[in-house]
């Protein structure tokens, strides 16, 4: 969870997912509808859809036991090198290499690397399994993390605090604050297409769900036009999932990693859909319970403004 995402925006999500699934077994045990539901707005849903996979493998392959050794670890969906390193270190000890974006920054800053990331990286873990000792590698892995997050921050660095100041060339010679050097940004492309929230005479929304491949790959989604992250989609209702009085409403800009997206929204009251959709109808009060992505909940709230408003219990 905390891939791609802040601590204090996965607290509860860790909270209500491990209380749902306490155990390895209890996730493979689980469907993967209900996984993406407890996922749904931590975005990154190719990590939901990896870690169900990897659960089912664990069961399937370990009896229930995370492996030990690197290559078993890296076979598992969704295990890279950081996760690899810090499951062999921290769970099992082993003298690894643990490097995340705090890591990258205590290095390059240590030993003022001046080659731009991502191009550092391999000297960064080299650096770091140099430094990385036989003896506690977990606590020392966790240590530089916490490191890099409390003392050594992207600004304003607090290095009269830092047990590395001595040692720290980049103090010495220049401002911490320059490293980690980034190439610069490539300007994000903007993608255009089309949603259509369908509303019944029961107060019912229309949804379906997206293909498993590819982005929010198995989520629930109101219907779209077929725009990806390198192609626009239509924005007109010639694109309608099926014939209504469809209504102009407005539009949602949400940004995805590598691209903006711009929604035009269309709404249909009164919506009947046909025999042959393959979708299904959800009241609008229990539309949270859907393994809706955010960008999907801003399309629905943009035609029912009130769609995710917190109801009051009853008493």
């Amino acid at each position: 969870m905390l891939q791609q995402t802040t601590v204090e925006a996965v607290k509860p999500y860790f909270r209500t997912f491990t209380k749902k699934w306490p155990t390895v077994s209890h996730l493979a045990a689980a469907t993967q509808d209900d996984v993406l539901r407890a996922w749904a707005g931590l975005g990154y849903y190719s990590r939901a859809r990896n870690l169900k996979k990897c659960a089912d493998i664990v069961c399937a392959d370990f009896g229930g036991r995370f492996p030990s050794d690197i290559n078993s670890l890296k076979s598992l969906p969704g295990i890279g090198d950081y996760t690899t390193a810090a499951i062999a270190s921290i769970a099992f000890g082993q003298p690894v290499a643990v490097v995340d974006g705090n890591v990258e920054r205590v290095i390059t800053r240590l030993y003022a690397l001046d080659t731009p990331l991502p191009l550092a990286k391999t000297e960064i873990r080299t650096r770091m399994q140099a430094l990385t000792p036989d003896e506690r590698p977990g606590d020392f892995a966790q240590a530089m993390m916490d490191l890099g997050a409390t003392i050594c921050t992207p600004k304003r660095p607090a290095c009269i605090l830092c047990p590395l100041n001595d040692n720290c060339e980049a103090l010495r010679t220049t401002d911490p604050e320059f490293f980690p050097v980034k190439a610069a940004k490539k300007e994000r492309p903007v993608r255009l297409g089309a949603a259509f929230v369908a509303v019944s005479s029961n107060d019912e929304v229309y949804l379906r769900s997206r293909a498993e491949d590819g982005l929010l790959g198995g989520m629930a989604e109101v219907p779209t036009t077929a725009w990806t992250a390198r192609l626009d989609g239509s924005t007109e209702t010639d694109a309608a999932p099926f014939p209504a009085n469809w209504t102009p409403i407005g539009s949602i800009t949400h940004i995805f990693t590598h691209f903006e997206l711009r929604l035009s929204i269309y709404k249909a009251s009164q919506a009947r859909m046909p025999a042959s959709a393959d979708g299904w109808w959800v009241k609008v009060g229990k539309l949270s319970d859907e393994a809706l992505p955010t960008v999907m909940k801003k399309a629905i709230a943009a035609a029912i403004p009130n769609a995710f408003a917190k109801r009051r219990k009853d008493g």
